[in-house]
């Protein structure tokens, strides 16, 4: 069997209170090869302090522990800033939740784009525009000569998290960590940004972390889907087998979710007592 891609073992999260330090991811343990792994999970259960571990970016008083935080065989626990910033970006990127608190709005689209190139690279400038502008074609930008010369106030939502995607996956890295990335989007963007993101990542052989709150997005996508509650994977299941998920919190989930056809008057509220959560 291949080593995967990156190789999670006790996990563990934790920053200061006035009454001691608490724990928001509590030693959980998971594996992603070259594949979609779906984190899913309620606001504050962890799934946002699990992706932004893996690439060393919980700063002080926050800590960080692991029994093993390995990505291509490289421990990432062990590396200094320096060493993470070749790894950032060239080997593992991260498209964030909204992309106007990630743009520079002072900065070109198309420059913005050609930085990582230009930072981990030593290609031309005539090749580094051409690979932006070819970058631009495949997240589905029309005239992207004249995007590229655009700033972030002049796009719109859907575009500005496309021109993210763009940027993320212009340096071809290995794994792609996908933090909500279509929150801000209305529901008929949603389905393109994430289509578009799902082409490149099966072209090119990536591997995806896609972390959502969204069961049904996560079932349509991924091949995988982990279920955090409270810091904690409470089941891990084959995406096409999540109607089949069995632990209470899943079901409850899954059952609050409202469909298309809904005749309930009022969708059941979590019974956390069920299992103990919190």
């Amino acid at each position: 069997m291949s080593r995967p891609l990156l190789d999670v073992q006790n996990l563990r999260v934790s920053f200061p209170t006035p009454h001691g330090r608490v724990e928001v991811v509590k030693g959980i343990s998971f594996t992603v090869g070259r594949e979609r792994l779906g984190i899913v999970g309620e606001s504050g259960s962890g799934k946002s302090m699990t992706g932004r571990s893996v690439l060393k970016l919980i700063r002080a008083p926050g800590r960080v522990t692991a029994d093993r935080l390995d990505f291509d065989g490289i421990d990432i626990l062990s590396r200094s800033e320096k060493q993470m910033r070749a790894i950032r970006g060239a080997r593992i990127s991260m498209v964030m939740q909204d992309p106007k608190f990630s743009l520079n709005p002072v900065i070109t689209v198309g420059d913005q784009i050609a930085e990582a190139l230009k930072f981990h690279t030593r290609l031309p400038g005539s090749e580094i525009r051409a690979r932006v502008l070819s970058m631009l074609e495949a997240v589905r930008i029309n005239d992207p000569g004249r995007v590229a010369g655009l700033y972030p106030h002049e796009v719109s939502g859907g575009m500005g998290q496309r021109i993210m995607i763009a940027m993320m996956l212009i340096p071809e890295p290995d794994l792609l960590i996908a933090d909500e990335p279509t929150s801000a989007l209305d529901v008929s963007v949603q389905a393109q940004v994430l289509d578009i993101i799902d082409d490149l990542i099966r072209s090119k052989g990536m591997g995806l972390m896609l972390i959502s709150h969204d069961l049904n997005l996560v079932a349509r996508y991924c091949d995988r889907i982990v279920v955090m509650n409270a810091g904690e994977i409470v089941e891990t299941c084959v995406a096409s087998e999540l109607h089949n998920a069995t632990h209470p919190y899943t079901r409850g989930l899954l059952a609050a979710m409202p469909t298309i056809d809904e005749s309930r008057e009022e969708l059941p509220v979590l019974d956390r007592a069920s299992w103990g959560g919190t």
